[in-house]
């Protein structure tokens, strides 16, 4: 089939979907809506991808420029015919490509399309509307996106759930670390307030305070940066940092294999694709209690949540792991054992071809 794949940049998981589609056999197109602004995949394009050449890709996206951007979609349908659009985040490329006329489509969440960005207006609420009456089919790593998507409109019969996924092989568990290594914590979030780093920031000085054998690696960046580096320099921890900058994937295994102790503590998220990393490499993980992080993370079997948003509670449930280092191999091989059952990308991305497979066979009729 030719596959026309429309996503708003391109990252590490737009790399694994363009290959997986590319691998099953078919003919892709790649789209892009807006520029990189930070680079956060190091790969190029797979091979035998088509990037396409079009009127968006270089800036950010603003709702000024959806006529102009509608109007070069549809040119795109006209000359290359696709026989699936793969569209997504919600309110802006699969918006674009409803208003253009795709179809079929099937529409992916992003997570934070339906968990944070409906509520940016009036505007983000109609496009989320308007494209999920409107999808074909749709898809999502979470129950709790699916079952938002079902409150703006979407057909609980044309949809399928499956978590994104980790290559397992690549991502495999650690040897166990030794005390006088000290106690690791790590943290590959974007700096951006929807992941709530500023939160671990405030929480790792009141733990660092208490004690001395603590470090922790923060991965990545953001425009919180200045915000987080000054809490941790204010705090008087700094030392204790390790900042890792951007990683490749090739090398981001060794980064987790570093670590005693996973954490996450997102405002807002899907199944958190860095979660599943964290849990193949067979590490305890301490996530917020969001929904979707529930659907991971169990208390005291592979690991805890703590309030989300809440300093005193992460602090204090760093605190409580460290206090029980004997504990932690059976809690990674827990972590282990849940991402062999879940979160094997060969086996998720078998679903979404499948799904491509019967959304091409209905409209071949």
């Amino acid at each position: 089939m030719r596959i026309l794949y429309f996503s708003l940049g391109y990252s590490t998981h737009d790399y694994r979907f363009l290959k997986a589609i590319s691998d099953g056999g078919h003919d892709v197109h790649f789209v892009q809506l807006e520029g990189n602004r930070r680079q956060v995949e190091s790969r190029s394009v797979p091979e035998n991808v088509h990037q396409v050449i079009w009127k968006g890709g270089r800036e950010a996206f603003t709702w000024s420029k959806l006529p102009a951007l509608v109007l070069d979609f549809k040119r795109l349908l006209r000359d290359l015919k696709p026989d699936l659009i793969h569209a997504g985040p919600i309110q802006t490329c699969a918006f674009i490509a409803v208003l253009a006329g795709a179809s079929p489509l099937l529409t992916m969440s992003w997570g934070f399309d339906l968990m944070d960005d409906v509520h940016k207006g009036w505007m983000w609420e109609f496009a989320t509307k308007y494209t999920l009456k409107r999808s074909t089919f749709f898809t999502s790593d979470a129950n709790v996106t699916k079952d938002k998507a079902f409150v703006y409109g979407m057909n609980p019969d044309k949809t399928i759930v499956f978590p994104w996924g980790v290559n397992l092989e690549h991502f495999s568990k650690k040897e166990e670390r030794k005390e006088s290594e000290g106690f690791v914590l790590f943290c590959n979030r974007s700096w951006e307030t929807r992941y709530g780093v500023d939160v671990l920031a405030r929480a790792f000085v009141k733990v660092a305070r208490q004690r001395e054998d603590v470090r922790l690696i923060l991965l990545g960046g953001g425009s919180q940066g200045a915000n987080i580096r000054k809490i941790f320099q204010s705090g008087g921890v700094d030392e204790y940092v390790t900042y890792g900058g951007q990683i490749s994937q090739t090398e981001l295994p060794r980064w987790y294999h570093m670590a005693d102790l996973y954490i996450s503590p997102s405002h807002v998220d899907g199944s958190s694709v860095s979660l599943m990393e964290a849990l193949a490499c067979g590490l305890p993980c301490l996530v917020s209690d969001i929904p979707a992080n529930k659907e991971w993370v169990f208390e005291n079997q592979n690991g805890w949540l703590f309030r989300d948003g809440d300093v005193d509670h992460l602090a204090e449930k760093i605190l409580a792991a460290m206090n029980q280092r004997e504990k932690l191999p059976e809690i990674g091989r827990a972590s282990r054992s849940e991402a062999e059952k879940r979160a094997d990308w060969k086996k998720n991305a078998a679903a979404l071809m499948e799904v491509y497979r019967s959304l091409g066979e209905k409209n071949a009729h």
